[in-house]
């Protein structure tokens, strides 16, 4: 390693706690005051203790803890109103465009053929340029255009037929040359856009206005720094491992005025990247990081009445940048924290200064790095060393043609074919980089084949709806925090499981605890772990389901008056429950079930 020594001060700091008395005291006036505030009723499927008293030993970490967890229970009852809007919001509009910097998938570095390998020992796949030794030279290896080229596809962008490349000058540790290659004055790709739906948002929280567009000015290829590890007190190392990898910088249009919208471009980008294999690693293995642009203005501003402008957009207020945002939440929180500042700023007298700012997990406000550089201050230059890059149409056309399926076509097919919700089709498409998904589609194609069933048959989509359920809830609730794996029960062990519940030859409990037994290891096949639990289903006849149904509504008429004359439809499978727990197992079926209670309510009265 190379090793660069700085100087720092280092400040011992003791491990043991200090406790603010005051604090402390605090804190459990705060737990208690919240123990006095409305709780929503305890439901079945919620059932919590009360928290314990504070003693005066109480550590204060915990008394704040425990106070939080008492507001926040609180903060839950009643109508279930949503968070509470900053009225300062209603004077000042937020605006935003994101740089997003994707490490592409490549075997070769950018400008050499060092391995773009990074879990090597350090500075094993460096070459010469890489380490900018004197005579060395610049090779533009061309088979790290392909990814970029199918990135730039995926945002509809129109691809150049002439690039080239230009130094960005800068002097720091990591880039040995002095200046770093980039696009700047003609990148291979512009005028792209990117689509959010409802689908991209967590349930519930899509804004009205669905589906945004937002623009995307330009990807260009660049080359990336040297990797820093620091060791205190002032010694940095440098691992040029990294040096040259192929990054692309996707750079939206300032189109972008709420934070959660922010936060769902970069995870969408990130989902397309990986979707047409143009970047394997997220943000969370470091492969993908995010610099936002933050500005405010007041709203109703017109464009005449003054303000900057980029690429079009004009009346934007002075914005700052925050550097090297690691993850979707980060870009969220980041944007909030900042958005804040300079509100109060501007409402305080000052004035927003142009600046290069950075934020770290927690932080309730970003912090000063640098004065933001400009153009003049890169001093850009087109790069002498490296000629223009021609990307034919043919080429262009080739891989448009075969480029994989994107996320939104993918949601469409679940939701048209499968018979998923949009909300489920969403939820599947997220997790577990995609190999959930994959799980999902042999399961149920397993299934159609077992059954007979073809993909444009009607029982299509009630057979991909039943999969879509067990992969999602039955099968999704046993991996909790573990991470997901088709070893624990393998596409066939589901695909037998689902078709015994559909034969009716169990029941769906059944179903759930031989989905469980596999999910714990058991190796005995699906067959004879019904036959050694017995678990064939023996339904009651008709009129033993509405002698236990009837029972069961006379115990209960409170509930019976809820769900007939106060539509409480829910409170009715608890009686359905309630029917499978009083019955030896294999005789009582859900939907049977079910039927047979809706046909005893009594009807409501006119």
């Amino acid at each position: 390693m190379l090793a660069n020594n700085t100087r720092s001060a280092f400040v011992a700091v003791s491990k043991r706690p200090f406790v603010c008395q005051s604090c402390l005291r605090r804190a459990k006036q705060l737990l208690l005051a919240s123990r006095s505030l409305p709780l929503r009723p305890q439901t079945r499927s919620l059932q919590t203790a009360s928290q314990p008293p504070a003693h005066d030993d109480t550590p204060f970490r915990k008394a704040l803890k425990d106070a939080a967890k008492q507001q926040k229970k609180a903060s839950k009852g009643g109508n279930k109103s949503k968070k509470p809007v900053d009225p300062r919001l209603e004077k000042w509009e937020l605006t935003v465009g994101i740089e997003i910097h994707a490490e592409l998938n490549t075997a070769r570095k950018l400008f050499s053929g060092a391995a773009t390998s990074i879990s090597e020992s350090p500075n094993t796949h460096a070459s010469l340029f890489d380490v900018a030794f004197p005579g060395s030279q610049p090779h533009f290896q061309r088979e790290t255009l392909i990814p970029a080229l199918r990135a730039a596809l995926a945002f509809d962008c129109t691809i150049q037929p002439r690039s080239s490349f230009d130094r960005k000058h800068y002097f720091y540790q990591d880039q040995p040359n002095g200046y770093q290659i980039t696009q700047y004055y003609e990148p291979f790709a512009t005028d792209g856009h990117i689509r959010l739906y409802a689908h991209d948002f967590p349930a519930g929280s899509a804004p009205e206005g669905c589906p945004i567009k937002i623009g995307i000015k330009q990807v260009q290829m660049e080359q990336d720094t040297a990797k820093t590890v620091q060791q205190p007190p002032s010694t940095h190392l440098l691992d040029f491992n990294r040096v040259s990898h192929p990054l692309i910088e996707i750079i939206t249009l300032p189109h972008i005025h709420d934070p959660l919208v922010a936060a769902a471009c970069v995870r969408k980008i990130q989902t397309i990247l990986k979707t047409v294999g143009a970047c394997t690693a997220g943000m969370e293995m470091g492969g993908l990081r995010a610099d936002v642009n933050v500005s405010i203005r007041e709203r109703g501003q017109t464009t005449s009445e003054g303000g900057l402008s980029y690429s079009g957009v004009t009346g934007l207020g002075q914005r700052t940048e925050i550097k090297n945002l690691a993850s979707v939440k980060a870009v969220e929180d980041a944007i909030i924290a900042e958005r804040d500042r300079q509100i109060e700023l501007i409402e305080g007298g000052g004035a927003v200064e142009g600046e290069t700012r950075g934020w770290t997990v927690g932080s309730k406000t970003t912090k000063r790095l640098r004065g933001k550089e400009g153009e003049i201050d890169y001093r850009y230059m087109p790069d002498p060393d490296i000629s223009p890059v021609f990307i034919a149409q043919d080429l262009i056309d080739h891989l448009r043609t075969n480029l994989p399926v994107l996320p939104d076509r993918v949601v469409d097919v679940l939701v048209q074919k499968y018979g998923l919700s949009v909300k489920d089709a969403g939820t599947l498409l997220s997790f577990d980089n995609g190999d959930r998904l994959e799980y999902f589609f042999e399961v149920t194609n397993q299934l159609s084949r077992a059954r007979d069933i073809r993909p444009s048959d009607a029982q299509f989509a009630m057979l991909g709806k039943a999969v879509g359920n067990w992969v999602l809830m039955e099968l999704g609730s046993l991996f909790k925090d573990e991470e997901w794996s088709t070893d624990r029960v393998p596409p066939k062990v589901l695909v037998s499981i689902i078709q015994q519940l559909l034969e009716k030859r169990i029941t769906s409990r059944s179903a759930r605890k031989l989905l469980a037994e596999k999910f714990e290891g058991d190796e005995r096949n699906i067959g004879q772990i019904i036959e050694d639990y017995n678990m064939q289903l023996r339904p009651l006849s008709p009129k033993e389901y509405r002698s236990l149904a009837q029972t069961l509504l006379n115990e209960k008429p409170d509930m019976v008056r809820d769900i007939v004359e106060k539509g409480q439809d829910k409170k009715l499978m608890w009686f359905v429950g309630q029917m499978m727990a009083r019955s030896p197992e294999g005789t009582v079926e859900a939907d049977v079930a079910e039927k047979t209670l809706l046909e005893l309510l009594p009807k409501k009265a006119e």
